[in-house]
């Protein structure tokens, strides 16, 4: 896994992480039990395309953290596949900020998700 773009980084408000979500997140195996996970943390990511001009792919991510937004970037809970549209991305995050608030992120059909 590559260093992420930090520059092309853009995340949204933390959320506190519900009791499902974090019982779904405790289940998996990249989770460790010593990190103090309670919020998510969502962001669209920029991937620049290695061409003459300067163009990106997009791609939404979220990030299991602590309450100062501290995470371990190589484990996020989930990754989209990459989009041409950062419009696209933006609208993916909001969707998944709005699960993630009712508390279920768990009971989504991530298809992507890491485990």
């Amino acid at each position: 896994m590559k260093t992420p773009n930090y520059h092309d980084f853009y995340q949204k408000a933390l959320i506190p992480i519900g009791f499902n979500d974090l019982l779904a997140l405790k289940e998996l195996s990249s989770y460790e039990n010593d990190s103090p996970f309670t919020h998510w943390l969502i962001a669209v990511e920029g991937e620049q395309l290695s061409q003459p001009r300067i163009f990106y792919h997009w791609k939404v991510c979220i990030y299991p953290s602590n309450c100062d937004g501290d995470l371990n970037w190589k484990k996020p809970f989930y990754c989209s596949r990459t989009m041409i549209s950062m419009d696209s991305a933006h609208e993916l995050a909001c969707s998944l900020v709005s699960a993630s608030k009712q508390d279920q992120l768990s009971i989504l059909n991530l298809q992507e998700k890491i485990s």
